[in-house]
């Protein structure tokens, strides 16, 4: 027997969705975004921002560029109900991603960086958990 009134279990799933859908465009927006911005800006600018990107300018290229696509797979698959369980390999791949920017920026003694990469790799194992089980997407018939 359930103790919630009937109402509470209705609201349960409908508040996950949508708290799944918010967070699914934040990643997208925000990795989009910050990719594009990236690719985008002459690496002196960016370097201004980040201090190993005029270090490494490869090395930020190719992030930015898994950045967008990430930012994308995140959110289309849903979007569009096309292989939406693609959301959660990219939720996945969003997480592991920011996981090696935490250990890369540990590395160079850049730890107090990494409060930001520490929350996206939270929000995207929220999307990860919520679409793969939760609330997951139908794909479209």
């Amino acid at each position: 027997m359930n103790a919630l009134p009937q109402s509470q279990t209705r609201r349960s799933p409908r508040v996950l969705n949508l708290s799944l859908w918010g967070v699914q465009g934040l990643l997208a927006l925000i990795l989009v975004g910050g990719g594009l911005w990236k690719l985008a800006t002459p690496i002196e600018q960016v370097a201004d921002a980040f201090a190993w990107a005029g270090e490494m300018p490869d090395l930020l290229r190719v992030t930015a560029a898994i950045d967008v696509i990430g930012g994308l797979g995140v959110l289309l698959p849903s979007l569009t109900r096309v292989q939406p369980r693609l959301a959660v390999l990219a939720a996945l791949g969003i997480a592991a991603l920011q996981a090696s920017a935490i250990v890369f920026h540990f590395s160079r003694e850049e730890g107090a960086d990494t409060g930001f990469n520490f929350v996206l790799v939270l929000l995207a194992l929220f999307v990860a958990w919520g679409r793969r089980g939760k609330a997951p997407i139908l794909p479209r018939r």
